[in-house]
Order: structure tokens, then C-alpha cells, then sequence
């Protein structure tokens, strides 16, 4: 599937204006020749713009906006008509990397249909390139369906949020031979399925590492290693922008959270104390055109 029009209103840097819209041979190419995928999430205009600029090749608008962004206790809740409007946000915010929208739940699972009609309107209202489904039971059957509608599919194993209760929780998944291998069935279905890619979220490196022996398509991995062929972290936790310390795989490369509270807290101050606005902040008006003015009011 042809990438979405470039937006002209992207702020560009220079490296982004070399590099032109990654594509799903150019992320099969790059696990060919052992290039590193990177892949974050995205939920609006100004993080696109800086993943843009960053040069990442891969753009998830993942139902985790749920709780970064909407500010709901878990993705479960999330709407199709959310997820659009955050998508149709990010999409306005990139010119090259691929753009990837989560099926939030609900939306998919009753049949191939609705997975079909849901899938459509991220590709023709939100210009998705992709979507995105967790394995859960029919993940690999509604999978196929879109495939076969011409709908590119990235699949998703292992800790797979949707379903969380019934994992117990939001924990470690495959960390027992029983369950390694039930993340072992559901990869390689995906991948019978025609998914272009699939995340490996929170599982062991070592079971990452010998699934990646069977493996023929590229592998994202969060909290799974560093044999995957590339990795994705949630924009908010790499930048330190929520509370909290995160899972166990997150690392943090900014912190802020507490920069942008700073911030605020000095705008405050300044406003209670009348140190803002100064000079510097405010308008002029040519004397004359004042003094009409005064008289005028007068």
C-alpha cells in the first residue's frame, strides 16, 4: 500500500527532508541487512512533528493514548473515534516514517467484517499506512481478512494490553515453558497470517531469541531484548513526560514532567507577583493614533 500524501505543513530538519516515506519493503529490507527498526508511539500533532524530525522509521498511534493522552485507567475503554481524531492528529505531523494505527478493543473481534469496516476508516479517514491488532484468541484469523483486503497488518505477542486481565495483569509473559510456547503459536500465526511485522512486548530475551530463528518478518521488540530486529518505547516514557518509573524495559532519555511543572510553576508565580507580563510582552500604539483614541472615548 502507497504511503499517505505528505503533509506540507510539517516543520522539516534537515535530515527529514532527504528521506523519503519508509515503506513495508524498506522495513524488510532493513531485517535482510540486519539495519535497526526504531518505532515510537505517537498520539498528536506536536509528538509526530518530533518523531518526524528525530528520523524514526515506524509511527504506532497506540491505544496506550488511552491513558497517556484521554487519561482512562487502562486502553480497554478507548473508542474507534478516538483513536481516529489522535491518528488524523499524528498523521498531520509526518512526511516519512510509516504510520501505524492500534485496533482498539471491541473493534475487530466479532468478525472478519467488522475488522474490515474498523481497519477502513484508519486508512481512508486518519491515513493510516497500517493497523495494528493483539493476538487474542482470532487475532490471526481477523489478521488474515484484512490482509486479503489489501489492509497491511502488524501483529502484536506477548504482554498484549488489551487483554491484561486475563494475562494477570501487566506482567512478563512466556516466563514458563507452557506459556513461552502459547507466545510461540501466536507469533507464528501471525506471521501465517500475512502480518508485515509483529511486537514482541515484555517476554524473556532468551525466548525473543529463539523465536527469532523462525521469525521471517520484522520483529519490534518492547521489554523483549535485543535480538529483534528493532524496538519501540511509548513516547511519554522515553521522555519522561508522565509520572511514575514505567515498566522494566523503559528507559528514560528526558525528564519532562518535571521540567514542564517547573515551568508552569514559575508562570504562576510570575503572574501572582505581576513580574508578567513586562515591557517586552505588550503592544504599542503610535501617539497620535492614541491621542484620536483618548479623544474619541472621551
Amino acid at each position: 500500500m502507497s504511503a499517505a500524501p505528505v503533509p506540507s505543513n510539517v516543520p522539516t530538519s534537515a535530515g527529514s527532508i532527504d528521506r523519503l516515506p519508509v515503506s513495508l519493503p524498506q522495513l524488510a529490507e532493513k531485517k535482510r541487512l540486519g539495519e535497526p527498526i526504531v518505532m515510537v508511539t505517537a498520539y498528536d500533532y506536536p509528538s509526530a512533528v518530533v518523531a518526524e524530525q528525530a528520523g524514526v522509521d515506524v509511527v504506532l498511534v497506540g491505544d496506550s493514548g488511552a491513558m497517556t493522552v484521554l487519561g482512562y485507567p487502562s486502553t480497554v475503554p478507548v473508542s474507534v473515534d478516538e483513536m481516529i481524531m489522535l491518528a488524523c492528529a499524528t498523521r498531520r505531523g509526518l512526511r516519512t516514517p510509516l504510520l501505524v494505527a492500534d485496533l482498539p478493543f471491541g473493534s475487530f473481534e466479532a468478525s472478519d467484517q467488522q475488522a474490515i469496516e474498523t481497519a477502513r476508516r484508519f486508512i481512508k479517514e486518519a491515513g493510516a499506512d497500517a493497523v495494528k491488532l493483539e493476538a487474542n484468541g482470532v487475532a490471526a484469523e481477523r489478521a488474515r481478512a484484512l490482509v486479503n483486503a489489501g489492509i497491511p497488518v502488524m501483529g502484536h505477542v506477548g504482554l498484549t494490553p488489551q487483554t491484561a486481565t486475563a494475562l494477570g495483569g501487566y506482567r512478563a509473559q512466556g516466563r514458563t515453558a507452557e506459556r513461552a510456547l502459547d507466545v510461540a503459536r501466536d507469533a507464528l500465526a501471525l506471521q501465517e497470517a500475512g502480518c508485515f511485522s509483529i511486537v514482541f512486548e515484555a517476554i524473556p530475551s532468551q525466548v525473543a531469541s529463539v523465536l527469532m530463528e523462525r521469525m521471517e518478518v520484522p520483529i519490534i521488540g518492547i521489554g523483549a531484548g535485543a535480538a529483534t530486529d528493532g524496538q519501540v518505547l511509548v513516547f511519554h516514557d522515553l521522555l519522561g513526560i508522565r509520572e511514575g518509573v514505567g515498566a522494566r524495559f523503559v528507559k528514560r532519555y528526558a525528564d519532562l514532567h518535571d521540567e514542564m511543572v517547573a515551568g508552569v510553576r514559575a508562570y504562576a508565580e510570575d503572574v501572582r507577583t505581576q513580574r508578567y507580563p513586562e515591557a517586552d510582552h505588550t503592544y504599542s500604539i503610535d501617539p497620535v493614533e492614541f491621542e484620536r483614541f483618548s479623544a474619541e472615548v472621551a
